[in-house]
């Protein structure tokens, strides 16, 4: 079974928001950080997908809040939005309404009926991708809300910790 409750607040935003002084065990001085190494996009990324990348890592990055762990799940939110946009343009070319063929038990077109577009079950899946990997890196106005980086924008990982 899993943990019940709210998933916990990640160390950094807790030193960010200050230490709870009646709590103040509460917070892990021995969680492990990432190497400062370089962080590039994953290989596996389509054109679409790292032309995503290109636009919001550095931002990210500069932040703080993406690191050399986070590479593929910044990777699957660019993946995701490629995947979205596709979807969302079946549907408007196409409609959220389709016709579609009916068959009677020989196989032959006995009819048409009209019905959900395909392509909607893709683009809500896609939908559900983009919100959920992009609340871990604050890319949504309420998920943002809940983050604090200082009045420099510039700072990095490293001082926002200390």
């Amino acid at each position: 079974m899993g943990r019940r409750g709210p998933a916990p607040k990640p160390t950094a935003l807790k030193l960010l928001h200050g230490v709870d002084r009646h709590n103040p065990g509460r917070v892990n001085r021995a969680e492990p950080q990432p190497a400062a190494d370089a962080i590039e996009p994953p290989d596996w990324l389509s054109d679409q997908a790292a032309a995503v990348w290109d636009r919001y890592a550095p931002d990210l990055i500069d932040k703080g809040v993406l690191t050399a762990w986070d590479v593929e799940a910044l990777g699957c939110w660019c993946d995701a939005v490629v995947r979205r946009r596709d979807a969302a343009g079946h549907v408007e070319r196409e409609g959220a309404v389709v016709e579609s063929d009916v068959f009677n038990k020989n196989g032959d077109v006995s009819g048409t009926r009209l019905g959900k577009n395909p392509w909607l079950l893709a683009l809500d899946a896609a939908d559900a991708q983009v919100a959920r990997y992009g609340a871990r890196f604050g890319l949504t106005p309420s998920d943002r809300s809940q983050l604090s980086i200082g009045a420099d924008t510039g700072l990095g990982a490293e001082r926002l910790l200390s």
